[in-house]
């Protein structure tokens, strides 16, 4: 909502000193988003007057069309000679009054104006238009024509009201009084504790049988209809510029008389009203639904297929207008400016229900500034009073006739009370504030308030956002300051803090960091596509997922099963802007239904649900294990000066898994898997041993190379992808710090060959079960192929390190310790040393 300063003067006596940024202040403390104050006019210096064009030269030989003009602009030039001006507008003639800046002036944006020749002629100034000004959009696009009755010389910066301060207010959705002058001229009021005038406060004459006809039909989307008729509008009038330069600094366009005056009087009030020609309805007026399938021609051109749930104006021919949102063309007022001319018109001020309202704007996706105001809630009782402001100033701008019929249509409706304890506010707020206090801020807000210990609050119309004791607290509060609220630091119960687990989750997050990996957070969301993507198969438990009633996006309807699809997007987009080497990872939660969820049952609000009740919620949850997963692609190791860099590869990925089971203190088993979406010759399958058993927690590896095609992937990316809670339940106690030991170690390197297809990690399983507790680290180093091996044979070459934690080893207990080890391997899978 845009507030002109200069108008809200008009309904509180303001201090003549306060300006735009007190006013802000003082709006901002009793709880108005003001965003901005803007000076309009700022940097703007005359003289700048009203000029009377007397001739036009139409200059030829050039591009463009341009004029040689004489203004007559008074004494203003100091020698009341008509002023030569050069300009390229066309919208004026010989007569017409327009807006003439001199020389010396200086324009919005540091435009200063000066007499100078151009197209073979000098101009001395520059005649004017909105845009020059600063003064938005009027509809022309073109030079300022000013009504006749202007003389020339008239200073048009007080004419124009071109310097003000307009406050823009983010209104809430709880304050839809805002969303017009009357209600932030109240909270101004209440704010500086100074009387309001409020506009609304008018002779409303009583209704009548012999009003223009109306029907409501759905007396719950419509609760109050008032029509009134303004005949004898004459065709010459126009909009005065006081109210056109109101319009324009609340944000909206001048349009023509008659739609400008409800534009107004909406602003001003906040009822939106509708003005229809008379001549072109057909008929009583009706409110109803309209039927499946109907089409209405709004007045911006659209044809709109109605739904059921629309509320419409009708006549006899159909609807006429979507009730709350957008008139319709069939009832439009004349464009007198067109040739046209409307000499009779309705006028309507209804109140709408809101969630319908809403409904309807969103479904048409049809905006505006009428059914902004209804969705947010309408003062009903405003209705009758904007009706009588908009027939008044018809009356009095287009010089027309008010006819005596007044029609209003109302549903029976009671005021709303609310019973509250007089120091409920206090215990909310946890300050003393008093009864006095409570039943003057309650009685400022506009409610009626009666009792002592127990309150009987009569809210007012305007505020349907009160409807307990609570939103009552709220405003006692706001009015006496959110910034008198004392500051308490809650003192926490000690001995509490984070758990195992999640102080497991936040060092699983700090070591991939450390371990150079970028964490990447993914909206929990996939759909259908991706799966299949993936390459998963159609019995794959990651198929089974939770679809969303109200999904953010149609293609992503379900929440994830894991990790992987909002990594691989990441690292699809990072890749695509030029990021070419990547190393991503994320944790969270995945969603695995059972398919044996039970339908939730609603819990009460009353009271603490009790134990079996919580219990019976939790049933109806699918598990959420929590995941780490990590993805890689480019350069893992860099070139440069230092030596020749490393691309990333299947390796990369186990080690993530590796550095994830570290900080548990678990020792990682890795077997070869096929498991989509990996590589079938490049996946690991990564264990841990649970109670005594090894339990499969991820996988990890390069992805299928139909995969990456499928995503567009970086070639050769690789994955990983572990159940945190499965690691969780490896851990054998309180994870213990390693102990070093101040002895010295001995090294023995061994090298064994083994079939092409045994696998390393179970090699390297033996060689650790057979060295014993003497072994304290294993590495494997070399890994070699060739003809010195033979067909079908590779060469595993390890280091193990020994050390005993109470004395130094001799050589024979450390060749004792290899010897066991290689015994073990060779007995487990058929290793034999290498030479041997």
């Amino acid at each position: 909502m845009r507030v002109p300063l200069s108008w809200l003067r008009e309904y509180v006596d303001l201090p003549a000193t306060e300006t735009g940024r007190d006013v802000q202040a003082k709006l901002v403390a009793v709880g108005l988003e003001v965003e901005t104050v803007e000076q309009t006019g700022a940097g703007l210096t005359g003289p700048l007057v009203v000029g009377q064009v007397l001739t036009i030269e139409e200059l030829e030989g050039f591009k463009k069309p341009i004029r040689f003009c004489t203004v007559d602009v008074g004494t203003a030039n100091g020698t009341g000679e008509p002023q030569e001006i050069v300009c390229g507008a066309r919208n004026f003639a010989v007569g017409d009054k327009v807006v003439v800046v001199l020389p010396g002036a200086v324009l919005p944006g540091d435009f200063a104006i000066a007499a100078r020749k151009t197209y073979g002629k000098t101009s001395h100034g520059m005649i004017c238009s909105t845009d020059e000004l600063g003064m938005g959009d009027d509809g022309t696009h073109g030079i300022i024509v000013l009504p006749p009755e202007h003389e020339a010389g008239t200073d048009a910066i007080e004419l124009l009201e071109l310097v003000d301060e307009v406050l823009d207010i983010a209104v809430t959705p709880d304050r839809g009084y805002c969303l017009s002058m009357r209600g932030v001229a109240r909270e101004t009021a209440t704010a500086y504790g100074l009387p309001l005038r409020d506009p609304a406060l008018l002779d409303v004459p009583a209704p009548n049988a012999y009003g223009y006809p109306v029907k409501v039909s759905d007396p719950i989307g419509c609760s109050r209809f008032t029509a009134r008729t303004v005949v004898g509008l004459q065709p010459e009038a126009r909009t005065p510029i006081w109210m056109q330069r109101r319009l324009q600094k609340a944000g909206m366009r001048p349009i023509s008389l008659a739609v400008d005056v409800t534009n107004y009087v909406m602003l001003e009030l906040g009822q939106p009203l509708h003005a229809y020609d008379r001549t072109r309805i057909d008929g009583p007026i009706g409110v109803r639904r309209a039927e499946q399938g109907e089409k209405l021609t709004t007045l911006d051109g659209a044809v709109r297929v109605l739904d059921a749930g629309d509320l419409v104006i009708t006549d006899n021919r159909g609807p006429i207008g979507l009730a709350g949102v957008m008139g319709g063309a069939d009832t439009e007022i004349a464009d007198a400016a067109e040739g046209a001319h409307t000499a009779e018109v309705v006028i309507e001020a209804a109140h709408f229900d809101a969630i319908s309202i809403a409904r309807t704007a969103r479904r048409h996706k049809l905006p505006s500034e009428a059914s902004k105001r209804f969705e947010r809630g309408v003062d009903p009782q405003a209705a009758a009073a904007a009706a009588q402001r908009t027939v008044d100033l018809l009356v009095l701008l287009a010089g027309g006739t008010a006819e005596a019929g007044v029609t209003e249509v109302t549903a029976p409706s009671a005021p709303r009370t609310i019973t509250m304890p007089a120091d409920h506010p206090d215990k909310v707020a946890g300050v003393t504030y008093g009864r006095e206090t409570v039943v003057r801020r309650l009685q400022e807000v506009g409610c009626d308030v009666y009792g002592q210990d127990e309150l009987l609050v009569t809210t007012p119309s305007w505020r349907p956002d009160l409807n307990e004791p609570n939103d009552l607290a709220e405003e006692v509060i706001r009015l006496e300051g959110y910034e008198n609220l004392p500051s308490t630091l809650p003192t926490p119960p000690s001995g509490r803090g984070l758990t195992d687990r999640q102080r497991l989750h936040r060092r699983v997050g700090r070591a991939l960091a450390g371990a150079g990996y970028v964490e990447a957070l993914n909206y929990p969301f996939i759909g259908e596509a991706v799966l299949d993507q993936l390459g998963l198969e159609a019995d794959d438990d990651r198929r089974r997922t939770v679809e969303l009633v109200n999904p953010i996006s149609d293609e992503e309807p379900s929440l994830r099963t894991t990790l992987l699809p909002g990594l691989l997007g990441a690292l699809r987009r990072n890749d695509g802007r030029g990021s070419h080497d990547l190393a991503l990872f994320e944790t969270g939660l995945v969603f695995r239904p059972s398919g044996q969820e039970t339908k939730p049952v609603r819990l009460p609000v009353d009271r603490r649900p009790s134990d079996e009740e919580i219990a019976s919620l939790d049933a109806t949850l699918p598990r959420q294990p929590r995941h780490a997963a990590v993805v890689l692609a480019g350069a893992r190791e860099q070139a440069g000066w230092w030596g020749k860099g490393r691309p990333a590869d299947w390796a990369d990925s186990v080690e993530a898994a590796r550095t994830v089971a570290r900080e548990a203190g678990v020792e990682v088993s890795v077997r070869a898997d096929r498991h989509a979406p990996w590589h079938p010759g490049r996946c690991a399958a990564l264990y841990v041993t649970v109670a005594g058993e090894e339990t499969l927690f991820g996988h990890a590896g390069e992805l299928h190379p139909r995969v990456i095609k499928e995503l567009h992937l970086p070639q050769r990316a690789c994955a990983m992808e572990v159940d945190l809670d499965v690691l969780e339940q490896a851990v054998d106690g309180v994870l213990r710090a390693p102990r070093i030991s101040t002895f010295p170690v001995a090294t023995q390197d061994v090298a064994l060959v083994v079939g092409q297809d045994v696998p390393a990690a179970d090699v390297e399983r033996a060689l650790r079960a057979g060295a014993g507790e003497l072994l304290e680290s294993l590495r494997l180093f070399d890994v070699f192929t060739g003809e010195q091996i033979g067909e079908g044979r590779k060469s595993l070459a390890y280091a193990l390190r020994f050390r005993a934690g109470d004395r130094t080893l001799t050589v024979d207990e450390a060749s004792a310790a290899r010897d066991a080890a290689v015994a073990l391997a060779a007995e487990r899978t058929g290793a034999v040393l290498r030479g041997a």
